[in-house]
């Protein structure tokens, strides 16, 4: 049978199922059926073509959607952290690559802009903090500003407004994406004229092992609330074979889950600033070692985990299509 008259027949049915799954097990186990033995023709009759590709990302989705449901004995608070999320990171990697590269960029141009101007570090980060923060320097206390206040109000009041930064800067990705960058920015320029303002007083190092014991967690945690909001600006651009609001939903969604996921992420890093940073004496080595494991955590989790899930997920649909033959 010729693509064009397979597609033909069938394009109305999968359209069905792409947009009308039902939650029933034995529906969606029946629709699964049906698409891994279109899937295993496709793959027989036209293994390179683009049909073959939507219907794996198809049953994909099915299986997901089969292994949701399931009666499990995990609990599914759980296996959101530990499975759910984990994929939609490498779902969407393209968009932490993108949300990871804005920021980088501005964080550059943050720190080439207070190089070459003495007025953009006040500009971006206020006379009252640069005017403090040299006093704590003229004091031999570069880093005082995490020491004030209480540790339990100081993690409270950074957890409650990280959360708020992150939420705003997902929900603004409905802007077309544009909203998403523009606090990338905002951020990226702060921090880069921050860090920049600190190797100029020739506390750079120092600078490292202090702020960055919460700054790994709570930065990273920045890069990935960017890329929930280009995930949704994006798919309101670019919905490819779905309706736009279709495909506006499903990003929405998948953005959503990456925003509630990493609060926790903004939670260790608000303890970690309330708590640890505060103490800006402590052994170097104790600074190293928090900064490698929030880092490799980070790595870890975002990158390596994800991946090593999906090529899992990937051998188990293989295993699906050589039966289902």
């Amino acid at each position: 049978m010729r693509e064009a008259l397979f597609i033909k027949q069938n394009s109305e049915r999968w359209k069905q199922y792409e947009l009308n799954k039902s939650k029933d097990p034995d529906e969606l186990a029946d629709s699964f059926i049906s698409i891994t033995d279109d899937l295993a023709y496709a793959k027989t009759f036209y293994p390179n073509s683009k049909t073959t590709q939507y219907l794996n990302g198809l049953a994909s989705g099915f299986h997901q959607s089969i292994y949701r449901n399931k009666k499990e004995k995990t609990n599914r608070f759980v296996t959101f952290w530990q499975t759910e999320l984990p994929l939609i990171f490498y779902k969407h990697r393209r968009q932490l690559l993108y949300s990871f590269a804005f920021f980088m960029a501005f964080c550059l141009i943050g720190m080439l802009s207070a190089m070459y101007d003495d007025t953009f570090v006040r500009l971006i980060l206020g006379n009252d903090y640069v005017n403090m923060t040299n006093d704590n320097i003229a004091k031999g206390d570069p880093f005082g500003v995490y020491k004030f206040g209480s540790s339990g109000w100081m993690f409270a009041a950074i957890a409650a407004n990280n959360i708020f930064v992150e939420l705003r800067m997902y929900a603004l990705g409905i802007l077309c994406s544009v909203g998403t960058v523009y606090n990338l920015m905002q951020n990226g320029l702060m921090l880069g004229s921050f860090q920049y303002y600190f190797f100029s007083k020739g506390l750079g190092l120092q600078s490292v092992l202090v702020i960055w014991i919460h700054g790994t967690l709570e930065i990273s945690a920045l890069v990935l609330s960017g890329a929930a909001g280009l995930i949704m600006g994006n798919s309101l651009l670019f919905p490819k074979t779905y309706k736009r609001l279709v495909s506006l939903k499903r990003g929405a969604l998948d953005g959503l889950k990456i925003a509630i996921g990493i609060v926790p992420i903004f939670l260790v890093a608000a303890f970690l600033e309330g708590y640890v940073t505060r103490h800006t004496e402590m052994p170097m080595a104790a600074s190293v070692a928090i900064l490698a494991t929030s880092f490799t955590f980070i790595i870890w989790y975002v990158l390596l985990y994800p991946a090593m899930l999906n090529r899992k997920l990937n051998l188990l649909q293989t295993d699906i299509d050589e039966t289902s033959f």
